[in-house]
């Protein structure tokens, strides 16, 4: 077992130890073919473990199973999904390198985590704010969603979609690659937008009622249409 604990160990310093994990597979007798087995092995892990911090420098799948906890995980280099499984928090997550799906996870907040690489997709997840997430490399869809705040975040790469949601601020958001529909919501100022890179929708908001789209345009460069 020491052997294998020496494998994974990435980095050492006096006050804790970071270990990359590659994937699921180095466990030891255990079936990823099957929920039971990913439980399994992803339990072992934690055990081996024993609370210290570490990364998975691959592609991270775990799904319904009888997981409640992700431990001392730090990062996911690779995609990331949650499907199905009872953790009730994202614990330490910082950062998620690819994709994050989050399906039927009964979560209310991000938590830690700060960053994703790709897209963020929650569904049938009641996430109510981003926590300390800052930027978002592709799509962020939040259509119809609980959400009622985006936490820190500042940047979305792609289009971020906001529709028939209870956002009534955009707080620290300056930048949508994409297009930014904020459809029948409650926002009343674009507050620190300065960017979207397609279309700004607006249908439905107050914004619609008290600006025209030459006064939006003048408080924030979009490259689309402006839909009021």
């Amino acid at each position: 077992m020491k052997d294998l604990i020496k494998k994974i160990l990435k980095e050492e310093s006096k006050d804790e130890y970071i270990f990359e994990i590659p994937n699921l597979g180095f466990i030891p007798n255990t079936d990823l073919g099957s929920d039971k087995g990913v439980t399994e092995a992803w339990d072992e892990l934690l055990r081996l473990l024993n609370g210290k911090p570490f990364i998975f420098d691959n592609n991270l799948s775990l799904y319904k199973g009888d997981i409640t906890s992700l431990g001392n995980l730090r990062s996911v280099n690779g995609d990331f999904e949650l499907q199905d499984v009872n953790i009730t928090s994202l614990g330490n997550l910082e950062s998620v390198g690819g994709n994050f799906n989050l399906i039927n996870i009964n979560i209310t907040s991000l938590g830690n985590l700060q960053s994703v690489g790709g897209y963020l997709k929650p569904e049938e997840t009641p996430i109510t704010s981003l926590g300390n997430l800052q930027s978002v490399g592709d799509f962020l869809d939040l259509f119809d969603a609980r959400i009622t705040s985006l936490g820190n975040l500042q940047s979305v790469g792609d289009y971020l979609d906001l529709s028939r949601t209870d956002i009534t601020s955009l707080g620290n958001l300056k930048s949508v690659g994409g297009y930014l529909s904020l459809y029948k919501t409650n926002v009343t100022s674009l507050g620190n937008l300065e960017f979207v890179g397609e279309s700004l929708i607006l249908k439905e908001t107050p914004i619609s009622k008290k600006y025209s789209e030459e006064e939006i345009r003048q408080m924030v460069k979009v490259v689309g249409r402006v839909i009021l």
